[in-house]
């Protein structure tokens, strides 16, 4: 059964949502087999395919391109398109033609934009205008140039009390569910018990309507260390690793083709 927005929504209390990243066509269709809820093709896959040290460096052109890759696994799991570095800024005619680009060229069905109570009116005439979006708050990480570097939000009461007017914000703006990252646990689960709309959290805590993990991390395929919250669900990059030694190994020995 396809999932939505409508179908998302109605889980909330029901059971805990499942969702991944995916950037291409095969992993879409083993994540969507699985029976994953929601695949986001995040702007991370700027660190995780393409190389770059942070996400910044993705996009738009980017996100349509690998967006159009996961669509064309016609996936069951609700198809979720980041908006990318600075596009939610711009005026609204420009944000309106890149989500656009997203759902009409790329086939996205939804989009995600970071972001918190000063994009909500933007975000309201987007919902608006027929385009769902997830919002997401907590660390943004397009914003780690201001931030200097990567850490957890909410801990500080001041800044629970902003993250929380933000989570209102966007629900009242029409976001049909919430990205929580990096967000301190008992923050979380007070944002989730307030809202009407699915949350669903990385690095935010057990207690969030769902969780998401980038899938280069949970299939072991991240060189390197991966962040403490994640666990790591296989072992794919030594299997890789393994299958390609074996391959030369063969070629080498004259043994492939045989």
């Amino acid at each position: 059964m396809k999932t939505t927005t409508h179908t998302l929504r109605k889980l909330k209390g029901q059971r805990p949502i499942a969702a991944v990243t995916a950037y291409d066509a095969i992993t879409a269709r083993y994540a969507a087999e699985a029976g994953v809820d929601l695949i986001l093709v995040g702007d991370s896959v700027g660190n995780t395919l393409l190389g770059f040290d942070s996400t910044i460096p993705v996009t738009l052109d980017m996100m349509v391109h690998h967006t159009s890759a996961v669509a064309r696994a016609k996936p069951e799991a609700l198809l979720v398109a980041d908006v990318p570095f600075g596009e939610a800024h711009f005026d609204f005619k420009q944000v309106l033609e890149s989500c656009q680009r997203l759902m009409q060229t790329a086939g996205a069905e939804a989009v995600k934009i970071e972001g918190g109570a000063g994009l909500a009116g933007k975000i309201a005439r987007i919902v608006e205008a027929g385009v769902p979006v997830m919002g997401h708050i907590g660390l943004q990480p397009q914003q780690v140039q201001n931030l200097g570097r990567y850490r957890k939000f909410g801990v500080k009461p001041p800044e629970a009390e902003q993250l929380l007017e933000d989570a209102l914000a966007l629900e009242k703006a029409g976001c049909f569910a919430l990205l929580l990252e990096m967000t301190e646990f008992n923050l979380a689960r007070t944002i989730t018990e307030t809202m009407k709309i699915p949350t669903i959290g990385i690095g935010a805590g057990p207690h969030c309507d769902g969780q998401i993990l980038v899938c280069t991390d949970l299939l072991g395929l991240t060189p390197g260390p991966v962040p403490s919250f994640v666990q790591t669900f296989a072992a794919v990059g030594d299997e890789m690793k393994q299958g390609f030694a074996a391959y030369v190994m063969a070629v080498r020995a004259r043994k492939f083709p045989s």
